[in-house]
């Protein structure tokens, strides 16, 4: 006979009334009396959810914010999804993984995004690592307007392959407006998934209702909620202000916009996104051009219909030419027989020299004769994409306000004035009563450390000290004690010393504790940031030996190489270490997050 357990009761001086004693003597008799029948079986524990890596490296964030997103997506279709840097895991940790996932953007002309570039120096190497046991794609991220378009993920998609390991996707490349790539990489991914799970008897997936629980590296959004990338806050702009003098070779500004009911909130460190509008005058050239008279309807970039002219001006990107738009042209009879030459060859240095400067504009001029129909004509061109750049600004300096550091870009070449798309906007297009659409691009990457007692070394010449004009502000609105140090370069110290009085300002008040300049034309040889650093490093490795943690915003193409140049040697020769302690030593800032970059 099988024993019946006690079921407790609430005694009847218990502080309850007699309606509420009888309530709970019945859910209590109910809990105790769940028995199984004799000879039942035991309930079978439930099948593990197949696992599944997603790695990203990720500069700016948007491949962040992708592989975010599609582990988001993985859990709800029954995977137990991990998101996490690329530096977090290494080849050997990668050769236990049954399928890994692969979302990275490009650095400059295909390096790896900082977060992603100790993996790649162990993956890169040779080693006897064997990954025949590993399934997995690649989504590469990267911009046209560089040679080496997704030059990252191209190599560590090979060198995945070189190492054995079995590609389940064939690698995705996106430019700038990745959305689509990206949405089709997902839904095949998830289709060979099933397939590639389904022959594991342990893994089962879609098999049962998951409930939502907090996976590893699976966090919020990215985009902060309500406004965002895909839905940009009309902002108005409050000021816009000269920061460069009279005898400068420079147009540099400084604006301050108004967030006023938003709801957006940003770090220092993180970028601001502006979604511009073309030039006018340069839409009516185009028309002109192409004999339409602007009122021609035509689709959008979101399938809504609207008149060609509103869709150059604010829809599609009009200046810079790519090579599906060259042999649309050339096919229709364009008469430039250099061109024509140019694009039958599979070797892109010559046409990227020929193209450099040039303009949509200068071939429709080439060939007057050109003849598209408007929906042909916008099919040829891609989407206008929005502009990230530095916030300048607190929120606690500054609330409901972000301010910006900007180069308003104006050059000639081939006979024409050209004029950069979103800094010409900003200072020609915008007044204090036209939308100025905007949203917040974290950068997770960038931060001030923690503690604030933390001395902290920054190198910002030119525009690349906006960040740092954010990061002192928020130092002294949170009372921070740690010493600050500042590298300050431009061409001439009288018309090109930006914020010149606020710096002054913070020296004196103790919140700068040194400010290091460099003016590159202010004498014969030309002296830069990275010349400063190697004049003080003994004071540079003394901050850093205490514990101080170096930052650098700007030119990624030769200013940034150039400061980690001066960097390792200031380590090696301060320091008193050999090459290869040198290397480990910059390697493990990066890997403590005391070596931060903010480069374009």
């Amino acid at each position: 006979m099988t024993p019946q357990p006690t079921v407790p009761f609430v005694p009847d001086n218990a502080p309850f009334t007699p309606a509420q004693r009888a309530w709970l003597n019945g859910f209590l008799a109910g809990m105790f009396c769940r028995t199984e029948a004799p000879g039942a079986a035991a309930p079978l524990p439930a099948k593990p959810r197949p696992k599944l890596s997603i790695f990203f490296g990720s500069q700016s964030g948007n491949a962040e914010s992708l592989a975010k997103q599609f582990g988001r997506e993985a859990q709800k279709q029954g995977y137990e999804a991990a998101v996490a840097e690329l530096e977090q895991t290494s080849p050997e940790a990668l050769a236990q993984e049954k399928c890994a996932l692969i979302i990275t953007s490009t650095w400059g002309e295909g390096d790896p995004p900082d977060n992603a570039a100790a993996f790649w120096e162990l993956l890169a190497a040779e080693n006897d690592v064997k990954l025949s046991n590993l399934n997995y794609s690649v989504l590469a991220l990267g911009d046209t307007n560089y040679t080496d378009f997704c030059g990252f993920g191209k190599a560590i998609d090979r060198r995945l392959e070189e190492l054995g390991a079995n590609r389940i996707f064939e690698r995705t490349d996106c430019n700038v407006d990745y959305d689509d790539p990206a949405a089709r990489w997902r839904d095949g991914i998830f289709e060979v998934l099933h397939k590639v799970f389904s022959q594991d008897d342990s893994a089962q997936v879609n098999g049962s209702v998951i409930v939502p629980a907090d996976i590893a590296g699976i966090g919020a959004s990215v985009e902060p909620a309500g406004y965002s990338r895909k839905k940009p806050f009309p902002a108005r702009l409050r000021v816009n202000r000269s920061l460069t003098g009279k005898d400068s070779e420079k147009d540099t500004r400084h604006y301050e916009i108004c967030l006023k009911g938003s709801g957006l909130t940003y770090e220092v460190g993180d970028a601001l996104g502006i979604m511009p509008s073309n030039s006018p005058q340069l839409v009516e050239e185009i028309l002109q051009a192409l004999g339409f008279d602007g009122e021609e309807e035509v689709d959008g970039t979101a399938g809504n219909k609207m008149p060609i002219r509103l869709a150059l001006l604010r829809e599609y990107q009009i200046r810079a030419p790519h090579r599906d738009f060259l042999d649309a042209i050339s096919k229709h009879g364009a008469t430039d027989p250099y061109l024509k030459d140019l694009l039958k060859t599979e070797v892109c240095t010559e046409l990227d020299k020929f193209l450099w400067g040039r303009e949509i504009i200068d071939f429709l001029h080439r060939s007057p004769g050109l003849k598209f129909a408007p929906k042909e004509f916008i099919n040829l061109l891609r989407k206008l994409q929005p502009r990230l750049y530095s916030i300048a600004s607190s929120l606690k300096a500054h609330p409901e306000q972000v301010h910006l550091t900007v180069d308003t870009l104006r050059y000639e070449t081939h006979g024409r004035q050209r004029k950069g798309v979103c800094s010409n906007f900003l200072a020609e297009g915008v007044g204090e009563t036209t939308p100025l659409p905007v949203f917040i691009q974290p950068s997770k990457h960038f931060r001030l450390p923690r503690n604030g007692d933390v001395p902290i070394i920054m190198v910002g010449p030119g525009t690349g000290i906006a960040p740092f004009r954010a990061f002192l502000e928020e130092r002294r609105a949170t009372g921070a004690t740690g010493a600050n140090w500042l590298f300050f370069g431009a061409q001439r110290s009288r018309c090109d010393f930006f914020y010149k009085d606020e710096l002054e300002v913070m020296q004196q008040q103790g919140i700068l504790a040194r400010l290091d300049t460099a003016f590159s034309r202010d004498q014969d040889s030309k002296i830069y940031v990275q010349h400063r650093m190697l004049e003080s490093a003994g004071d540079l490795w003394s901050w850093l030996e205490r514990g101080a943690h170096f930052y650098v915003c700007g030119d990624a193409a030769r200013m940034a190489r150039d400061v980690d140049n001066a960097l390792y040697e200031i380590v090696r020769t301060a320091g008193g270490r050999s090459e290869d302690s040198a290397t480990e030593y910059l390697q493990k800032l990066k890997a403590d997050r005391r070596y931060q970059r903010d480069v374009y």
